[in-house]
């Protein structure tokens, strides 16, 4: 096969001998130290291979980057999109796809990723103190008198916060604290804002407010002195530094944090628009629901009073009153009858006493004689010719002198 250098027209040199010999000549400049921006991570499942973009810092070029998983995941802090980076690796060409890549032997973060790797490891440290508790967080109030403003004079973030909350709510009361929003005495200052608005009991709750810009820019929020001071704070905190993307500390243990200071102005004052019409949407709800619980109960009484015992409620009384005579016409006739029973049953006793009473012997012709002493005689043989008697007859008695006595003939020897 001739070489490279040998190739003509006629007698050309095959793919693979070009991609063999671009192989050795990258094969012999071994392992360098590369600087770049990790631009994209893709870490495929199953996969022991981490595959990476490494991107220039100035010109628009990049190459493939790939590392052992087990490397990738020993960096602390984890390497994220966007991090600078210094890389030992190995440049290598594979033929069969023809492309070129570094395989990474050790991954160094520096420049702006060694500052993240900082504020990063300053994260977890906090966090695990709890100062980033979801449940220490406090509810904004929903109408708040006065809010207080930590900003910049004369910024952006200051025009935005005022201007957005009083379009919402015009009655909105603010004191604002001016303090230096970056800068070595950035984080001083608004500490003493902070705890200023504070001790102000009028105010509800407070902003720190600041327009968009780079980490370095944003570090003084995320000073661990200023964290702390914002966790032991009793007054509810928004966080509005830099747009969405930017996450100083500050936004972990605020209260609440706001995309942009507009949005800030949005959080912490009511849209009176909104409200009005809330107000009259719940208005309108309440009238619907009152009248139709007036025109229910109406068409209740409606019906209630179409019945016949509410629409005459003599009938109800004719009725009671007929059931009263028949039940009086009953008591009338078992009372009688159970007085004619007990009359009669009365004159069967009273003839049975009469009958067996001594007086209706008596009214038979019958007497009965006493002596003097009053003892009833039984026999002739208890008086003498002499005698004092006393007869006692049905209607009373008589006085009588015995003449004689005579005994009967067939008298009981």
């Amino acid at each position: 096969m001739p070489t490279l250098r040998d190739a003509t027209p006629e007698a050309p040199a095959p793919v693979r001998a070009v991609a063999n010999a671009v192989t050795q000549w990258i094969d012999r400049l071994g392992a360098v130290w590369v600087e770049g921006q990790i631009a994209q991570v893709n870490r495929r499942p199953g996969v022991n291979t981490v595959f990476m973009t490494l991107r220039d810092t100035v010109a628009d070029i990049s190459v493939t980057l790939t590392c052992q998983r087990s490397l990738f995941d020993s960096l602390n802090p984890p390497l994220v999109e966007g991090a600078s980076v210094v890389v030992h690796a190995r440049p290598s060409f594979y033929p069969n796809r023809g492309s070129f890549s570094l395989q990474a032997r050790a991954i160094k973060m520096v420049g702006l990723g060694e500052l993240l790797a900082r504020l990063e490891r300053r994260r977890q440290l906090l966090a695990a103190e709890g100062l980033f508790a979801p449940e220490l967080k406090r509810d904004l109030p929903f109408l708040p008198h006065r809010v207080g403003l930590v900003t910049a004079p004369n910024s952006a973030a200051e025009r935005d916060v005022l201007d957005n909350a009083r379009r919402r709510w015009p009655s909105v009361g603010f004191e604002v604290a001016y303090a230096a929003m970056q800068g070595t005495r950035s984080a001083a200052e608004v500490i003493e804002a902070l705890e200023r608005l504070e001790r102000d009991e009028r105010v509800d709750v407070i902003v720190v407010a600041r327009g968009g810009g780079s980490v370095e820019d944003l570090l003084p929020f995320s000073d661990e002195a200023l964290i702390r001071v914002v966790h032991r704070m009793r007054t509810p905190v928004v966080s509005a530094i830099g747009h969405e993307p930017d996450q100083p500390l500050l936004d972990l243990v605020a209260d609440v944090r706001a995309s942009t200071p507009t949005d800030a102005a949005k959080l912490v004052v009511p849209d009176m628009a909104e409200e009005v019409r809330g107000v009259s949407w719940a208005r309108d709800r309440l009238r619907q629901l009152v009248d139709q619980r007036v025109t229910g109960e109406q068409q209740w009484l409606h019906e209630l009073r179409s019945r016949p015992a509410m629409a005459d409620p003599r009938t109800l009384l004719a009725d009671r009153a007929h059931e009263v005579e028949e039940l009086v016409g009953r008591a009338r006739r078992s009372l009688g009858h159970r007085l004619d029973r007990a009359a009669d049953d009365v004159g069967h006793h009273r003839a049975r006493a009469r009958a067996l009473s001594p007086l209706a012997t008596l009214q038979r012709g019958y007497a009965v004689v006493q002596d003097a002493e009053g003892r009833v005689l039984t026999s002739v043989a208890g008086t003498s010719p002499g005698s004092s008697l006393s007869i006692r007859v049905a209607d009373g008695r008589v006085r009588a002198t015995t003449e004689s006595v005579e005994g009967a003939a067939d008298a009981p020897t």
